[in-house]
């Protein structure tokens, strides 16, 4: 079964000083402050992370709130499991499922939220959102069958990816023309007007795709040879 023990594969470029980071504050957190706090915190970043892009509607200057939501979303959703770690309070199991759960709950928030913003294309905000619960998946088949659990790719990982889309939402608030850019194209003999961050969007969808197939085909030549095809007896 995987579970929250699984061999944590982090290689990102801030792991070092992140983890330093998240244990000096689990260290200082209130008694009362338990993991299924944070994780609700975690969860209560995401729902203004969707809140602050649906208002761009209104007012591009709502992606303060939005970025906001980041900071809030990477306290909780980071630090719910190392007050566990720091407190030898892991529950294997039931963290396993809570912060899988979550997660997916979280993206799903985020990325409808800025689908329905007047920045991003709701069908590319729905095929990331696509991409990134199929590597989940994956991930998670992975923390089932061989105990391992990776959370970066190409030294990028949750933290980075946060802090990118901020620095996107920054430009976005200061920079009019990236706001006001638009290219018209042409697919399968449809016109198709995309924004600046709807090119932002299919990049990171390339990206993850490229990921995810790049992902399988590797774990697939591993269980192969795992576990390989056993010899015919005529």
């Amino acid at each position: 079964m995987g579970k929250e023990q699984s061999k944590r594969i982090q290689t990102s470029i801030l792991n070092g000083v992140e983890r330093k980071v998240l244990v000096w504050l689990a260290e200082r957190q209130p008694r009362w402050v338990v993991s299924d706090t944070l994780t609700f915190v975690g969860f209560l970043g995401s729902v203004i992370i969707a809140l602050g892009y649906i208002l761009t509607n209104l007012d591009y200057r709502w992606l303060w709130l939005a970025s906001l939501g980041f900071v809030i979303n990477w306290y909780g959703d980071s630090l719910d499991g190392s007050v566990a770690r720091v407190r030898k309070t892991q529950r294997p199991v039931y963290g396993f499922y809570i912060d899988h759960t979550m997660d997916v709950i979280n993206e799903i928030f985020m990325l409808v939220g800025v689908g329905l913003s007047v920045l991003m294309r709701f069908d590319i905000a729905m095929l990331i959102l696509v991409m990134y619960l199929a590597l989940t998946i994956n991930v998670d088949t992975n923390a089932h069958l061989k105990n391992e659990f990776k959370l970066t790719y190409g030294g990028f990982g949750p933290t980075e990816f946060r802090i990118l889309v901020i620095i996107v939402n920054t430009l976005f608030i200061f920079i009019r023309p990236l706001r006001e850019f638009v290219a018209d194209i042409t697919l399968f003999g449809h016109s198709i007007s995309l924004s600046a961050m709807d090119i932002f969007g299919i990049a990171v969808l390339a990206i993850l795709t490229i990921i995810y197939i790049a992902t399988v085909v590797s774990d697939a030549r591993g269980y192969a040879k795992a576990d390989p095809m056993p010899e015919r007896k005529d």
